[in-house]
């Protein structure tokens, strides 16, 4: 197929190659000053390509990276690890609002997967979309930007202009109509509806990307550097694999660690509801989800492939920085909890993180702590962009990227979730509390409109801290020791020393209320850190500073 870049009013001339939105503008706001290039590029070289592909669901603490032979060599192999990466919302839609704004969801206002939650709103569109990272990367810094795969669950919705709106920011938009389908979907080129249907060899949506994300680099401009987001549909539901791997990983099953299939004993009332042991045809169906989640990962791992190898073939893959992660994590079985995402623990919140690109050794591990409200910055800074003109909460993490010694960086990350579901008893379960949501057959419910929680994540020299508090009648409140309790089994809020417990509720609170440089205070374990009250306070002069509000 032939790949064509929006019009944005403009007439189309010859090929694609002819980009309307090239024009004088972007080198008039560079002349200004808007992007210089990358930190210790020489002056008036050409800024670096960046590509970033996006897996749905992917968890690390699982395994998840396990099926990618390729990817890891290709892109972690030649580049870095992070090992202590990141969400801010284990759940998609307000996940990957921080990835595209650099902000926590409560900056961003994307609190679950619903229009009502934010989720590619009409407020959204207008609020969040113009001051997005590839926005800025289009209008002041002149990369041709490129979006192929799902975006936002709820994108293309009626009531938020269909598939007709295509965000601030995209020279060439490639978009899944809401979630993630393999096959029978629609996609949304450059504005206009176009579906598929059921036959592999031209409808299978993850081989559909790679093709198309080919084209681009085929008909691109060659004047200009590029920005490429290729947001993959695996390995979320329905997991459905390509034919030729639908028999592979037979053996395979899901992780029996130490926090699979066990009560969740002194945790939150949404954890204690679940039955233990599962019942056989639930491990049946986790084992089964399992597997297949991994089958749909090949088809990834040939896209990065055949990416990585055309950049080769066209000699700029040594100027292109590549970033692969995913938007949240995933569970298959802990405490019980058949599979989701959306609770506090390593599972569901840390993800993979890979990154190669000029400048970067091979082979190399970063234990430092990251977030994805750092990708934006990082790939700003690439661009040379002036991040102090950005409202983000994140931090440009290229210096790690490049080897920096002696760099001063986070001990701690925030982590905030807002539970869907309705204050109502679920008939089919009547003996559970109201407002559960996401219930299996046999009762056990992976979310409610009360799983509402923050958290704070802290990792120092001397301490690997989780701190949550649930803002629900029980005000609950979960600390773990992942240094003596790697798998969050024990809850030592009872036991933890009240001078600490107490830092971390005050670090929890200026979190929440946190904007942009306030975001990047030094934590409770930094040596800088300093308690200031006046952080406790939002605009609104609340004391308290959960900015939650029920959608019931």
């Amino acid at each position: 197929m032939r790949l064509l870049p929006l019009a944005l009013g403009v007439p189309q001339r010859g090929s694609p190659r002819h980009l309307p939105y090239c024009s004088s503008a972007p080198l008039l706001l560079l002349l200004l000053g808007g992007c210089l290039g990358v930190s210790g590029a020489a002056a008036g070289s050409r800024r670096p390509n960046v590509v970033l592909l996006l897996a749905d669901d992917q968890d690390e603490v699982l395994g998840g990276m396990t099926p990618l032979k390729k990817t890891k060599a290709l892109i972690g192999g030649m580049g870095m690890t992070f090992s202590s990466a990141y969400v801010p919302s284990a759940l998609c839609c307000p996940s990957r609002a921080s990835i595209l704004t650099g902000k926590y969801p409560h900056n961003h206002h994307v609190v679950n997967n619903t229009l009502e939650g934010n989720c590619s709103s009409k407020s959204w569109q207008k609020i969040q979309e113009p001051d997005t990272f590839p926005a800025i990367l289009r209008s002041v810094c002149g990369y041709q930007t490129f979006f192929a795969g799902k975006y936002l669950n709820e994108y293309g919705a009626p009531d938020a202009g269909g598939l007709a709106h295509v965000p601030l920011g995209w020279s060439y938009w490639y978009a899944l109509e809401k979630n993630s389908k393999y096959y029978n979907y629609t996609l949304s080129i450059n504005g206009k509806a176009r579906k598929h249907g059921e036959n592999y060899s031209v409808d299978y949506l993850t081989d559909v990307l790679a093709n198309v994300s080919l084209d681009f680099l085929d008909y691109k401009s060659n004047s200009e550097p590029f920005f490429m987001m290729i947001s993959t549909p695996a390995p979320h539901s329905p997991w459905t694999a390509a034919p030729q791997y639908q028999n592979t990983f037979q053996n395979v099953f899901a992780p029996r660690n130490k926090n699979f299939n066990i009560h969740g004993t002194n945790k939150h009332w949404l954890i204690r509801q679940a039955k233990t042991p599962m019942t056989n045809s639930s491990i049946r169906f986790l084992d089964n989800a399992f597997r297949k989640r991994w089958q749909t990962l090949l088809s990834v791992d040939d896209l990065v492939e055949k990416l990585v190898k055309r950049l080769e073939f066209s000699r700029e893959l040594n100027d292109t920085y590549i970033f692969y992660t995913s938007d949240n994590g995933y569970h298959t079985g802990q405490f019980s909890l058949p599979i989701d995402k959306r609770q506090l623990y390593e599972f569901d919140i840390k993800v993979p993180l890979l990154v190669r690109g000029p400048g970067i050794k091979p082979n190399q591990t970063s234990k430092l702590l990251v977030a994805n409200i750092d990708l934006g910055p990082t790939i700003l800074d690439i661009a040379g962009y002036n991040l102090n003109k950005t409202q983000m909460d994140g931090m440009s993490f290229l210096p790690i990227l490049k080897g920096a010694s002696n760099l001063t960086w986070r001990s701690d990350v925030l982590v905030e979730y807002q539970g869907e579901g309705r204050n109502v008893t679920d008939p089919t379960c009547p003996s559970l509390s109201p407002g559960v949501s996401q219930c299996f057959p046999d009762c056990v419910c992976e979310d409610a409109y009360n799983n509402t929680y923050a958290c704070v994540r802290t990792m120092s020299e001397m301490w690997n801290l989780q701190y949550c508090e649930f803002d629900d009648q029980e005000v609950f409140v979960e600390v773990y020791n992942l240094t003596a309790d790697p798998h969050q089994i024990n809850n030592i809020a009872k036991s933890i020393d009240p001078e600490l417990l107490g830092k971390m509720n005050y670090r929890l609170m200026m979190l929440q209320s946190c904007s942009g440089p306030t975001c990047r205070t030094p934590g409770i374990f930094d040596p800088g850190y300093r308690f200031d009250p006046r952080l406790m306070f939002n605009n609104h002069g609340s004391v308290r500073t959960r900015r939650f509000s029920k959608h019931l």
